[in-house]
């Protein structure tokens, strides 16, 4: 199917240059070809956005079937796409979704890797990650202010710290997702050093500006680290190499000097697909490990797991002092567990390991109270667009903090807009006129009601795309990642991410998708997610209340039926504030008090 790769430039152009009968249909287009956009994916020959192997569509054939059907559409009628392959359009309804996605969903006893292997190389299922195969991905800017608001409360909960000035974070990957870690470092003020094998992927990173300063050099890795250290310097720092190497130098520095190198410290190669090159052995170079790859898988996978082991090793002894790991949601640990490294815990349920994930500790809480990341897109593809979004954005969310909100809610409003400024100054849009922030039930609805009257007047010159990253409050049922702070033994269950997209659907979404797999691995997850166009009607604002007020709300029921003390403090905030929430508590698992506030209401 390559003889069908587009000679046309591949990106978003404005909405209006698209030839469709709906405005709907272009906004969808535009947001399909940015995700394959050269300076947005991965592997755009291969129509792989990020992951290694998250796909828009199977093959190019799919694409061009796509986008004819999409120019012919018209809004009684829904296009159904089948993990890649367009069914075709159907008679539907005005109120109903122009388009309806399902990528990888196996019969579960055939859900395993193995069967993920074959089914994709038949060309019937395709993998596609959480927002590659939904056409929702902005390019790198979202995971930048996901890292971003990680490392912040990681340096809260774990160092005790406001700043993170002169604290040092070491992580592995620069490609597709994970190359954000660079510049969310340089933002949160710390030290950043970051590993990459792939010198193509890393060369990239420094030529974007993401990477400040790069070195093949672990002596000259250890020196920039101890220098900037000291001056609390603002570094994102690549090292071209194997980041086993890096973590067995420190605890070398640690075990010689005394000195401990590094505070906080994570992983974010592409573990959910360590035997297909998300992750390469400490043991051979880049390009001899591509070839072992090729010509004795067994070989290969015996180096990996025995690389996740010294990996895991290194880790353990750092973490015998003031350092703290966590998992960054990339399955390294449940992959490191299975190569037999030591990654156990006392008493652990099946979801804990030694380390946590950074939902059990990090944003768990955040999700609990119903932040997530909501992304917004410009379909006029003009800057200037984005710009007046921006004003709008800072304007809801001060006006949220002078109406009187709790502490906690009120700390991510504060970070939020501080993470607008900061995305303006550091020209974070890669791709398509996009932002991303945090923000709860209330504050989505509120910042969607600002931008629809934008458009109506005016101000905002096309359709504004509303979406979300699937790891969302309601939007992934993932026992070692999105859910793994669920701990009322349901952790495995996936009702949530289905409801969510059946409720998308009939509350007013444009588009819908439900996928297996998206994140941490094929079988190990079920995700769902919308997009919502903004056109300035008030059909388009009555769709955008339904549609997020049950996007947010979904979740954090779901959390707080699962026993989450702090879930059950915000359901009961929601039902008093907006009287249109209710929900059975358990009380076998509930907090007497919290049951007693409820039951009053």
């Amino acid at each position: 199917m390559y003889r069908f790769c587009p000679d046309i430039e591949m990106k978003a152009y404005p909405v209006e240059q698209y030839p469709c009968r709906t405005r709907v249909a272009a906004a969808i287009m535009h947001m399909i070809m940015n995700n394959l956009d050269p300076a947005v994916a991965q592997f755009p020959q291969e129509l792989v956005t990020y992951g290694g192997n998250g796909q828009v569509f199977g093959n190019w054939a799919q694409f061009w079937l796509t986008m004819s059907y999409l120019s012919q559409m018209t809004e009684e009628q829904t296009l159904v796409m089948y993990s890649g392959h367009p069914l075709g359009l159907f008679p539907s309804s005005p109120g109903a979704p122009r388009l309806v996605i399902t990528n990888g969903m196996v019969i579960p006893n055939y859900s395993s890797r193995m069967e993920y292997e074959k089914l994709f190389a038949m060309g019937v299922t395709m993998y596609g990650q959480m927002t590659a195969g939904s056409y929702c991905y902005i390019g790198p800017q979202g995971i930048v202010h996901g890292t971003v608001l990680t490392v912040l409360n990681a340096g809260r909960r774990y160092l005790g710290v406001q700043d993170l000035a002169g604290k040092v974070f070491v992580t592995s990957g620069l490609g597709g997702m994970s190359g954000a870690q660079a510049k969310a470092a340089v933002i949160v003020g710390c030290v950043g050093v970051i590993a990459e094998v792939d010198g193509a992927a890393l060369m990239k990173r420094h030529k974007q500006g993401w990477l400040m300063e790069v070195t093949d050099s672990l002596d000259r890795c250890i020196e920039r680290l101890r220098e900037a250290r000291k001056r609390k310097e603002a570094l994102s720092l690549g090292y071209h190499g194997n980041v086993v190497d890096l973590w067995e130098r420190l605890v070398r520095e640690l075990d010689t000097t005394g000195e401990l190198l590094v505070d906080l410290g994570s992983d974010q190669t592409s573990c959910h697909n360590p035997f297909n090159g998300g992750y390469y052995p400490v043991q051979l170079g880049f390009a001899e490990a591509q070839s072992l790859m090729a010509s004795d898988p067994a070989a290969f996978k015996a180096l990996v797991q025995e690389s996740l082991r010294r990996q895991v090793s290194a880790i353990n002894r750092l973490a015998q002092e003031n350092f703290f790991f966590w998992d960054y949601g990339n399955a390294f640990l449940l992959e490191a567990q299975r190569a037999g490294a030591d990654v156990g815990k006392t008493g652990a349920n099946r979801t804990e390991f030694r380390y946590p994930s950074y939902v059990q500790h990090i944003m768990g809480d955040i999700f609990s109270q119903g932040f997530g990341p909501f992304r917004w897109v410009c379909t006029s593809g003009d800057p200037q667009d984005l710009v007046v979004t921006d004003e709008l954005a800072t304007s809801v969310l001060e006006e949220a903090i002078a109406g009187g909100v709790n502490p906690a809610v009120e700390q991510q409003y504060v970070d939020n807009i501080r993470w607008i400024r900061e995305a303006s100054r550091h020209r974070l849009v890669v791709g398509s006129q996009a932002r991303i922030l945090y923000s709860d039930q209330k504050g989505r609805v509120a910042l969607a009601m600002a931008f629809n009257q934008a458009i109506a007047r005016g101000k905002i010159k096309a359709p504004v795309v509303l979406s979300r990253d699937h790891h969302d409050v309601s939007g992934t049922d993932s026992p070692f990642r999105e859910t793994s702070n669920i701990c009322d033994g349901s952790a495995f269950c996936a009702d949530m991410a289905v409801q969510n997209f059946v409720g998308g659907a009939f509350r007013g979404a444009t588009w819908v998708a439900l996928h297996n797999g998206g994140g941490v691995g094929w079988g190990e997850v079920i995700n769902g997610g919308f997009g919502l166009v903004l056109d300035g009607t008030q059909e388009a604002e009555q769709k955008a209340k339904m549609v997020l007020s049950w996007d947010v709300s979904n979740g954090v029921a779901r959390r707080c039926w699962s026993g989450n003390p702090k879930a059950y403090e915000i359901i009961c905030q929601t039902m008093q504030e907006d009287g249109g929430l209710v929900v059975t508590l358990p009380h076998e698992a509930a907090d007497e008090r919290v049951l007693q506030r409820a039951l009053r209401l």
